[in-house]
């Protein structure tokens, strides 16, 4: 079983491998040659008998759910890689960021209340230095400021030229 996949909650899906490709084909809708496609991608890893038999676990299962949404939506297994990827990624930073805070919260609580700072006010502090820190860096990128709308929001995306194609079609991209 790949490392990323050890440290698990106990509200996700099991990892114990115990269904086989033809049971999991069934249970995810994808046809056996899509799951060995997907294998080949890096996209699933299903464990492996002594004999070399896949089996696959319900978190194989919730990832070929998630596979299914991304190709519904229009991503490419290239892209479906890297979004698994970038979403894995999150749900590790999220996790050591709960952590952080646990412990900044303990931390806290151990200190002495007569040498304890106010919360609120270093948490503006922080703000405060973080927005100088956006500055400097869009300070330090010349010819590209930062852009902003009116209302201090990043500007929505438009949509992109259109090119035409020789039959009259329009494509976006």
């Amino acid at each position: 079983m790949p490392e990323q996949f050890e440290r698990y909650d106990s509200e996700s899906p099991s990892l114990r491998s115990v269904y086989g490709i033809s049971v999991a084909a069934e249970l995810s809708g994808f046809g056996v040659a899509a799951l060995r496609l997907y294998e080949d991608y890096g996209l699933i890893t299903p464990g492996r008998t002594a004999g070399g038999t896949r089996r696959y676990s319900d978190y194989d299962l919730a990832r070929l759910r998630r596979i299914a949404e991304l190709i519904d939506a229009g991503v490419n297994l290239v892209g479906i890689g890297r979004v698994l990827d970038l979403e894995h990624r999150t749900d590790e930073l999220e996790r050591h960021n709960r952590r952080l805070q646990a412990d900044n919260a303990q931390l806290r609580a151990e200190q002495d209340p007569e040498t304890s700072t106010d919360h609120i006010g270093a948490a503006r502090a922080s703000e405060v230095d973080a927005e100088q820190d956006r500055s400097a860096s869009d300070a330090a990128r010349p010819g590209r400021p930062r852009r902003r709308s009116v209302s201090g929001q990043n500007p929505r995306l438009r949509d992109g030229p259109t090119r035409t194609h020789g039959t009259g079609e329009r494509e976006h991209h």
